[in-house]
């Protein structure tokens, strides 16, 4: 195999699995956000951070993702089968990571 073909097929694989992980991962944050489960992470102070929300943008994101959680219009079932989706989805974003790992590590050995 040429040394063409070899960097082409690592290239594409690289390019499939960084889509896949991708993808996965934000389609299962958007089911969390569906089921009412919407990301919220407090704020951490950087020394050199570009933006530092405050403690009051912060309480206000904090409330109006909890106002969106309690309008979502999908019954109890229908949020459940998102949550397990998303988890489904996370699942599947570690696995493809882990088969990455696992097509990787042998190599080392040589």
């Amino acid at each position: 195999m040429s040394a063409v073909l070899q960097f082409l097929t690592v290239f594409a694989a690289s390019l499939i699995g960084a889509c896949v992980v991708v993808g996965f991962y934000a389609l299962g944050t958007r089911l969390l956000a569906v089921a009412g489960r919407a990301l919220f992470v407090e704020p951490a102070e950087f020394t050199d951070a570009i933006t530092v929300i405050t403690p009051e943008q912060a309480a206000k994101a904090q409330k109006k993702a909890e106002k969106a959680r309690r309008k979502s219009p999908l019954s109890d079932g229908r949020k459940r089968a998102a949550l397990t989706g998303a988890y489904a989805c996370f699942v599947l974003c570690g696995a493809a990571v882990l088969y990455g790992l696992y097509l990787i590590i042998p190599y080392f050995h040589h």
